[in-house]
């Protein structure tokens, strides 16, 4: 065993939270959410295979505390683009955007609110973390549209819309283009003002 595992295996883990989870990510940004266990996650981390259960229940209450934290930063990403448009529409565009922006960022954290599978029935914290998210982008939506079930539409469309092309961007679709994650902005920009126009005409 090396220095370095002794050394992290044999401290006092007040810091074993941010390091696990920092594995987890670096694990599910290598082999994908359904590759990763709390086992190869501890040996990535350099503890013993028992060290998790001290912290999470199982796998899903370490991916949970991930999603909620994926939930949390997309929204500070996206509250602050949408803060520096000017009307709701635009602030809408802005969210395209940002989202395509957060999902090149932070991959891992991007395929964890949507492929992990968890249940938020188990793990109010994510649900209400996911309503915080939309409650962000339903203002402008109800504004815009006058109406609640318009609104919501509205909302729904843009983000999978900005999310096929942040998927797009992922998976290589776009790689001979010169800049390709601005070109993938750029189009999500104008896919949502489409999708504006359409909604609230």
């Amino acid at each position: 065993m090396s220095d370095n595992v002794k050394r992290r295996s044999g401290q006092h883990h007040g810091d074993l939270r941010r390091t696990l989870e920092q594995a987890a990510l670096e694990l599910v940004l290598t082999k994908g959410v359904g590759g990763f266990t709390m086992a190869e996650a501890s040996r990535r981390a350099g503890v013993s295979v028992a060290a998790p259960y001290k912290h999470y229940e199982d796998r899903d209450a370490l991916l949970s505390e991930l999603a909620v934290r994926a939930y949390t930063e997309q929204r500070e990403q996206y509250r602050a683009a949408m803060a520096d448009a000017g009307d709701p529409g635009d602030q809408l565009v802005a969210f395209a955007v940002a989202y395509v922006q957060f999902a090149a960022d932070r991959p891992a954290l991007f395929a964890l609110t949507f492929a992990a599978g968890l249940d938020k029935a188990r793990f109010p914290a994510l649900a209400e973390a996911g309503q915080a998210l939309f409650a962000e982008l339903f203002g402008p939506a109800r504004v815009l549209c006058g109406e609640d079930r318009q609104a919501r539409r509205l909302v729904l469309a843009i983000a999978a819309c900005a999310h096929g092309h942040a998927v797009f961007l992922a998976e290589g679709v776009l790689a001979g283009l010169s800049d390709p994650l601005a070109e993938v902005k750029r189009e999500a920009a104008a896919a949502a003002s489409a999708l504006i126009a359409g909604y609230v005409a």
